[in-house]
C-alpha cells in the first residue's frame, strides 16, 4: 500500500480537528461531470452557441434568463445522483465521532445526503432556491418542474437558485465558518480541485498548520508544504484508508 496512505489513515486517526476541502473530482465518481478536466464541462463544445463557462455567470442569468435555465436543469441539477464512498466515508468519519468540516465547492448536496451534518457550502445548493422578489423559498423539484422560467407562486418575482454563479460575492456568513474552521483545524485534507478558482483558493491560507494532504487526480500548484499528495480516485483512496 502507498506509504503516504498510510501516513494520512495515521493522521486522520490522531487528529483533533479536521477540514476536508473538497473540489468537483469528489463527485465525478457519482456521474457529476467536473469543470476543468480535459472531458470537463468548460472543455466540451456548448450546444448553446455559449461557453459554458460564461453561462454560469451572473450577468448571462440576467440577460439570457430562460436559455440559462435550460443550460442549469440539464447540466447543473443531477437529483438522482448518489454519494459516492469518499462522501460515505467522511459521513462515517463524523458518526463516529471524528470533530470534521466539510468545506465544499460543490453544489450537488451529496455531501448532506450521505449523512455529513457539519458541511460548509461555498458556492450554494441545487437544493436551495428563492425569489428575487420576495426571498421565498422554493425546492429543486419545483425549478425542474417548471415549463420555462421559474416564477414566484406568491408574487411573481424571478427565482434564482441559491447558488453563486461567476460575477457574485460569496456568502461573507459561509466564508466566515470556512475561515474559522481552517483556522482550528490540525489537518487539512485538498481533494478534487485544481485550486484555480477565487476565492476559494486563498481560503487554505487560513489553515495554519503544518499538516496538509493532497488527494487529485492531477498534480495541484500550492506553494503551501504538504505532508503528501496522492494522485488517485478519492472514492479509491479513502476505501484503502477503511480497510486498515
Amino acid at each position: 500500500m502507498n506509504k503516504i496512505i498510510l501516513n494520512l489513515s495515521e493522521a486522520i486517526k490522531d487528529a483533533k480537528k479536521i477540514v476536508f476541502f473538497g473540489g468537483a473530482g469528489v463527485s465525478t465518481e457519482s456521474g457529476i461531470p467536473d469543470f476543468r478536466s480535459k472531458e470537463g464541462l468548460y472543455n466540451l463544445k456548448s450546444k448553446y452557441g455559449k461557453p459554458y463557462e460564461e453561462m454560469l455567470s451572473h450577468s448571462y442569468f440576467v440577460s439570457n434568463t430562460s436559455t440559462f435555465y435550460k443550460f442549469y436543469k440539464e447540466f447543473m441539477c443531477k437529483k438522482d445522483a448518489k454519494p459516492n464512498f469518499a462522501h460515505e466515508y467522511l459521513a462515517k468519519l463524523e458518526k463516529q465521532g471524528k470533530n470534521i468540516t466539510i468545506i465544499t465547492q460543490n453544489i450537488d448536496g451529496l455531501h448532506t445526503k450521505a449523512g455529513s451534518k457539519n458541511v460548509i457550502e461555498l458556492h450554494g445548493s441545487i437544493y436551495r432556491n428563492y425569489c428575487l422578489k420576495c426571498g421565498r423559498s422554493y425546492s429543486l423539484d419545483y425549478i425542474l418542474n417548471s415549463k420555462d422560467i421559474p416564477c414566484c407562486e406568491k408574487c411573481g418575482g424571478l427565482i434564482k437558485p441559491d447558488v453563486t454563479l461567476y460575477e457574485e460575492p460569496l456568502n461573507e456568513m459561509t466564508m466566515t465558518k470556512a475561515l474559522i474552521a481552517l483556522s482550528e483545524a490540525d489537518l487539512l485534507i485538498i481533494a478534487g480541485t485544481s485550486l484555480s478558482v477565487y476565492p476559494a483558493n486563498g481560503l487554505i491560507n487560513y489553515f495554519y498548520g503544518d499538516n496538509i494532504f493532497v488527494i487529485n487526480k492531477d498534480k495541484i500548484n500550492t506553494y503551501k508544504q504538504i505532508k503528501g499528495e496522492i494522485n488517485d480516485n478519492i472514492a479509491k483512496v479513502f476505501e484503502e484508508i477503511d480497510s486498515l
